[in-house]
């Protein structure tokens, strides 16, 4: 398997995933109201969050808080090996009030149908607000912008998909996805394997969780 990386999910409220000798990098992304656990099995992984970098040694440990955009790199293309958590949390936010209603509303919308079509004056219509200032607000609090966040989104439905025993151009359909090539290449980007690597990656047993 590629990079040796190995997904497992408990349910949709947990998900382990298992690096061994990894040299996969990830750019920016979130974690939609989970919480990221990781420790460094062996090795140096650098975590890049809020734009400051940190490096991890073996035997240290991070966290990741939810909507906090970050993102993964090897060091100087060193492998390696990782266990990461992602579980999810009831995030509280202390934004006012209808802002909170209103970003939480759109982030809803894209969570609930990642797959639908979103045009920005769309989605600014949809909570009152300018393009600009819906774009701003949104990224403040999710920490991406809509279109990212909604591939993202797409992504995560597709995983799941695959773990159903879909066919990857099935996957790639129902998330939204006209071209699969472009749905290869944006599953890669956000998972670190390609969709058919995905599918074989969560059948492998990951011998080093507890039943």
């Amino acid at each position: 398997m590629k990079n040796n990386i190995i997904y497992e999910r408990k349910d949709d409220n947990i998900e382990y995933i298992y690096y061994k000798d990894a040299v996969q990098s990830y750019p920016t992304h979130t974690h939609a109201n989970h919480v990221t656990f990781g420790y460094v099995l062996d090795g140096v992984v650098c975590i890049i969050c809020n734009g400051e970098k940190n490096l991890y040694h073996a035997g240290k440990h991070f966290r990741v808080l939810p909507d906090t955009p970050h993102s993964v790199e090897c060091v100087n293309g060193t492998t390696y090996s990782m266990v990461s958590i992602c579980a999810a949390v009831d995030k509280r936010s202390d934004e006012a009030a209808n802002e909170i209603s209103c970003t939480k509303r759109l982030k809803q919308l894209i969570l609930e149908a990642p797959e639908r079509t979103f045009l920005i004056d769309e989605m600014a219509k949809i909570i009152s607000m300018s393009s600009y200032y819906m774009i701003r607000k949104f990224k403040e609090a999710c920490g991406l912008t809509p279109h990212q966040f909604q591939i993202q989104c797409r992504i995560r439905k597709a995983q799941k998909l695959l773990e159903e025993e879909k066919r990857v151009i099935e996957a790639a359909y129902a998330t939204g996805f006209c071209d699969q090539s472009h749905f290869d290449r944006c599953f890669y980007k956000i998972v670190g394997l390609t969709p058919s690597e995905y599918k074989q990656s969560v059948k492998r047993q990951l011998s080093i969780m507890p039943e």
